[in-house]
């Protein structure tokens, strides 16, 4: 484990800024700590990476956010299927004693 400037324990971190995207450093456990940077973990990226890096994370981002939209959109279908079988079965429910009752009326008006 790596200490730092003030002997607190760092922890290795990731950064996702666009300068260095997906770099490990040993860093302060809490976010918004003043202590400052400690040390590279990983060496840095070539040009084209960094550019294209960011990119990606970002059309990762929207997929997942239109993954979780479709999922939203699919528990609505699923609901609506649902009501659906169970008008279906009232429907299916009503033909049956409409038919019982013209038979009934069919069969005492032929007599």
């Amino acid at each position: 484990m790596v200490r730092c400037f003030y002997g607190q324990m760092e922890i290795m971190r990731t950064t996702w800024t666009d300068k260095n995207p997906g770099r490990c450093f040993w860093g302060y456990p809490e976010e918004d700590s003043t202590c400052g940077f400690v040390g590279w973990i990983t060496p840095q990226m070539c040009e084209r990476s960094k550019s294209i890096i960011p990119g990606l994370l970002r059309s990762i981002n929207k997929l997942k956010t239109e993954v979780g939209k479709l999922k939203e959109e699919n528990q609505m279908f699923k609901y609506d299927i649902g009501k659906i079988k169970e008008e279906k079965s009232k429907l299916k429910l009503y033909l049956i004693c409409s038919w019982v009752f013209f038979g009934f009326v069919f069969f005492f008006l032929m007599k």
